[in-house]
């Protein structure tokens, strides 16, 4: 994974009228805290922020009064019409560092023949891995399955260097039968003829 650079300014403004300030600048106010160090309210340039944001679990390299910090992002408050960045937690990071994040499941393959549904019971999975080194997602094959089949968290092959959470017996994705649906006009005509 790639490191994103970001020049955090450190803030000393707080409160709602602050923080609209913040965002009518194109930045979005941060708190970054970790390792027993105080929190450092900081901003953030909104664009490129949201770039970031684009890929899970980034890893941020933040230059905050000329220290060099890395950090990923532990809370996203968007907002709720317009769903630009309103505030954003976080988290302070080493090299080397074991850390515990969330990461995306998707599905690949066809399911066999028959109408069967997907349906993703969790759609992420949460892992332990070294900090710079996080996975952006995990890939199921679901080639071939069919209804009342299901996948495990702990049958999922996880990447290099990253050890399951979750518990091993939670169902991820599960096949669902297709369900016969007796057409309207027959039904109907059951019903009267019945009468």
């Amino acid at each position: 994974m790639s490191e994103v650079k970001l020049a955090a300014a450190v803030r000393t403004e707080f409160g709602k009228g602050a923080a609209r300030a913040i965002r009518r600048n194109n930045q979005v106010p941060a708190v970054v805290y970790g390792h027993g160090s105080e929190p450092a309210h900081v901003t953030l340039p909104a664009h490129d922020l949201a770039l970031a944001l684009r890929t899970p679990n980034v890893l941020l390299s933040l230059d905050v009064d000329g220290k060099n910090e890395l950090a990923i992002p532990k809370a996203i408050q968007r907002d709720a019409i317009k769903g630009f960045l309103v505030h954003v937690d976080l988290l302070l990071v080493k090299r080397g560092e074991k850390v515990t994040v969330e990461i995306p499941v998707q599905a690949e393959g066809e399911l066999a023949a028959g109408g069967n549904l997907l349906e993703h019971v969790l759609s992420t999975l949460s892992i332990e891995a070294e900090a710079t080194h996080l996975p952006e997602a995990v890939t199921v094959s679901v080639e071939g399955l069919a209804a009342g089949a299901s996948v495990l968290a702990k049958d999922i092959t996880l990447p290099k260097g990253a050890t399951l959470v979750t518990d091993g017996d939670a169902v991820v994705l599960q096949v669902l039968g297709a369900q016969a649906e007796e057409p309207a006009a027959e039904a109907e005509a059951t019903e009267g003829a019945e009468a």
